[in-house]
């Protein structure tokens, strides 16, 4: 479709306050930081609006790179006697004339705000009605928020506004806490293209010989930056998710020349995420509308309402959007300092799909994976500069570390409340379809769990880095045939928390079997005694991977037991260290096996001495995943599991 300015441009080009002006361009590397500076001053929005109603109506010019456009806004005053407020709009589109409540009025429009006074004064919750009409090409200032693209030489169009992409396309309100009630979202383009949005598609009108108009309408509350257009010569895959008495369409829209049978297969686990998901997190959240996806030129996927847009389509990421739909979608973090009840929520659900869909031995390998990543996490979790988008999006932080928090609540409450408490926070009346800060999940948790949760919350979500604890034990006899065991807890100081507060478990093995006993860790140096009825031949710290930790053992072997020892580093990449001991000359074997029973390697498989062993595996042409070690002594026998990462 080329470019054939409609009569509203060339009316409102006359219009008095209509104005043009020049901007510099800035790099690639300094970019964001600079558009983040100029822009940022405002956020998070003007506060004396509300927002309620979004209407897109586009007019893409494919071929000319060019748009033109009328948003039209319904919001309310928020306070008495309002004589201006602003909207965050680019300045690199031109803004032709706006009209509130059908009147001509006044602006101004630089420095990404567009600023506008009312021919009257408004009222306290009166409500208004803003239509803006703009034109130009989309400056994306290097963030890639609206792409005139190609595939395939092939031509497409794709937004993704997170976080502060959405001032780029259409004059909104830059705050994920201003959500709107609905929106409407119509596209005129060539009919060649098919341009997809949230929501339902309303009506589908041939404008012309040559365009089409595609009607769509979000009829649930939506934040502005979930907002979404993709725009491609797609072809269009179907499926239907059927629950209980729920039946909603699933629809795919890809590239041609990707969808094939290898896509198709995996389009459709979605069908078994969004079961997975509801039995979790309750009733999909837009089950009157639709959910799928819409391929576009971007590695990764972003959560756009009811159709998040995927430049891959991996299993897990595929799980990780459809997940946002309830956290991030449903339930919207209030601002970006809160960003882990969107990303951390995500993440863990990818893991909690793995459980329920393939065992409880994947979903431990992918909580060590998120683990190892977010030991790398700098800086809290409630991201302090907001300004800079690597830290809004910090994999170690926002994604692998709030993961991680929700994994430890887990066994700090157990799987009964723990599942409670995630089902009641997405279904939570006050806070569905609506907005949250932290302190909101941790209030449901401690009404569902009984418990304060002020230490879980305040050291790992407000405060950084993670325990490190060094430990001795050992033992005595004592009256009854019992044995005392005595454990030395301490902790490496930390910054901020000093040290941290923390349930965990210690197991102690015994010759055929061990016992798993929870402290409380509640000071940075502390002693403990138990009481058992066996001879313990080994100690482990959170033996289960519930902290995010370290741990270090001053504690020798006893050259009298058999015992093997977890090896070091785990997970590990490539090589890892194996410990042992035998109290006797024995055949000894040492194998290592995949999850799956087969054996992948032998490490010992000959007659020893009485004695302490190390032995190092090299696992070069391992591929990354849950390995066991067995050790086998005569009549003994231990194995444990390793973690390989690459």
């Amino acid at each position: 479709m080329k470019h054939i300015p409609k009569i509203f441009s060339i009316l409102t080009l006359l219009y008095l306050n209509s104005f043009s002006q020049s901007v510099d361009l800035c790099s690639n590397a300094k970019c964001f930081d600079e558009f983040a500076k100029n822009y940022k001053t405002s956020y998070p929005g003007d506060n004396n609006i509300d927002i309620v109603y979004y209407k897109l109506d586009f007019d893409l010019f494919v071929e000319d790179e060019y748009i033109e456009s009328i948003v039209t806004i319904k919001a309310k005053s928020k306070i008495n006697n309002l004589l201006s407020f602003s909207l965050d709009f680019s300045h690199y589109l031109t803004v032709d004339s706006i009209l509130l409540n059908e009147a001509r009025v006044n602006f101004s429009h630089s420095n990404y705000l567009l600023s506008i006074t009312p021919i009257n004064p408004l009222i306290i919750n009166e409500l208004f009605t803003i239509e803006i009409f703009y034109r130009g090409t989309p400056n994306p200032v290097n963030t890639n928020s609206f792409m005139f693209d190609e595939h395939n030489s092939e031509s497409c169009v794709w937004t993704l506004s997170q976080p502060y992409g959405t001032p780029d396309w259409f004059p909104c309100k830059d705050t994920p806490g201003d959500k709107a009630d609905s929106a409407d979202i119509w596209i005129r383009c060539d009919r060649d293209l098919i341009p997809v949005s949230n929501g339902n598609l309303e009506e589908i009108i041939q404008d012309t010989d040559s365009t089409h108009i595609y009607k769509w309408k979000c009829s649930y509350p939506i934040a502005h930056y979930l907002l979404s257009l993709a725009i491609a010569n797609y072809s269009k895959y179907s499926n239907v998710f059927i629950y209980k008495n729920d039946t909603m369409n699933v629809d795919h829209y890809i590239y041609p020349e990707n969808l094939n049978s290898a896509l198709k297969s995996e389009l459709d686990k979605t069908i078994d995420m969004l079961k997975i998901f509801t039995d979790l997190f309750g009733q999909y959240p837009f089950i009157n509308e639709k959910y799928g996806h819409a391929e576009f030129r971007r590695n990764g996927g972003m959560e756009h309402q009811t159709i998040s847009s995927m430049g891959s389509f991996n299993e897990f990421i595929i799980a990780h959007e459809l997940a946002h739909q309830w956290f991030g979608d449903k339930i919207t973090c209030v601002d970006w300092q809160n960003i882990w009840l969107n990303e951390g929520f995500a993440t863990y659900a990818e893991k909690l799909y793995a459980e329920v869909k393939y065992g409880k031995l994947v979903y431990d390998d992918l909580v060590l994976q998120m683990m190892t990543s977010a030991k790398n996490a700098k800086g809290s979790v409630y991201v302090k500069d907001i300004n800079q988008r690597t830290e809004i999006f910090n994999r170690a932080r926002s994604y692998d570390k709030g993961g991680t928090i929700l994994h430890m609540l887990r066994g700090v409450v157990g799987d009964n409340l723990f599942f409670e408490i995630l089902k009641d926070y997405a279904t939570d009346s006050s806070l569905a379809y609506g907005v949250a800060v932290t302190e909101d999940f941790k209030n449901i948790a401690e009404k569902i769990s009984g418990q304060d949760l002020d230490y879980f919350f305040d050291e790992w979500v407000y405060g950084e880095n993670f325990p490190v604890y060094e430990y001795d034990w050992s033992y005595q006899p004592t009256a009854g045939n019992k044995y005392q065991v005595i454990l030395s807890l301490n902790q490496i100081e930390n910054s901020n928390p000093k040290f941290f507060t923390m349930p965990i478990e210690i197991s102690i093995k015994f010759d055929n079997q061990d016992t798993c006993i929870k402290i409380l860790n509640n000071k940075q140096n502390q002693d403990y005694n138990f009481t058992i009825s066996e001879k313990p031949t080994q100690l482990i710290v959170d033996p289960n991977h519930w902290i995010l930790m370290e741990s270090y053992s001053r504690s020798n072997f006893d050259i009298h037991t058999f015992q093997l020892r977890q090896n070091y580093p785990n997970p590990f990449n490539a090589m890892t260290i194996i410990e042992f001991s035998i109290p006797s000359i024995e055949d000894v074997s040492l194998k290592i096996f995949n999850i799956l029973g087969e054996e992948m390697k032998t490490l010992i498989n000959e007659e020893r001495r009485p004695g302490i062993y190390k032995v190092s595996l090299s696992a070069d042409n391992f591929p990354s995943g849950v390995y066991i070690y067995q050790l086998i002594s005569g009549s003994k026998k231990e194995t444990k599991k390793m973690v390989l990462l690459r």
